[in-house]
């Protein structure tokens, strides 16, 4: 409620791994399809926080890997963007983002962590902005190099609002499905 009315800003954030070599998407054809893939197995570590109310999104990227630094510099680019409102950040269990170091950072910043349960990443928003952005550039597509891979992931994670607006504005929607009289 207050991230709507723009009391509170409101992240989601989460890491993705976007691997170098074939992904491919699934169709039912007639006839058989070949797709290039690449001959790497680098890896593309984006760590990112994302603000659907402001369409905001805040990314940190590497090859080597996330863990507790790099969750401290995402935590000090959001606070660098400067406000004077109250700022959540939505985080998985993940280790590294539950650590002493990154939750002394965040209280001295003033960013309010909050954790969700464990094996849930259906209620963190961000989830769904990685599946659009590796079905969007990455499925079924060869290519040549490392650094062309990276330069179309960073490109369409930078600019995903300006290029997909309608799309975005109907998949990273805060109204999650709730299930009132469910059995097991």
């Amino acid at each position: 409620m207050q991230a709507q009315a723009g009391k509170r800003r409101l992240f989601f954030g989460d890491a993705a791994h976007f691997v170098f070599g074939g992904i491919l998407g699934s169709l039912w054809c007639f006839s058989r399809v070949f797709v290039k893939t690449s001959p790497g197995r680098q890896r593309l570590n984006v760590l990112a926080a994302l603000n659907p109310f402001q369409n905001e999104l805040i990314e940190i990227s590497n090859t080597e890997y996330i863990n507790a630094d790099v969750v401290c510099e995402l935590l000090h680019k959001i606070h660098a963007t400067g406000t004077s409102i109250p700022i959540t950040l939505v985080l998985d269990n993940a280790r590294y983002q539950r650590c002493k170091k990154v939750q002394a950072l965040a209280d001295e910043l003033g960013i309010e962590l909050l954790f969700l349960p464990p094996y849930s990443p259906n209620l963190n928003l961000i989830e769904r902005l990685w599946k659009f952005i590796k079905k969007e550039c990455i499925h079924s597509r060869y290519f040549e190099d490392f650094e062309e891979f990276s330069e179309t992931i960073l490109s369409t994670i930078i600019h995903a609002y300006e290029r997909y607006p309608e799309k975005l504005a109907s998949l990273l929607t805060p109204k999650f499905q709730t299930l009132n009289n469910s059995r097991l």
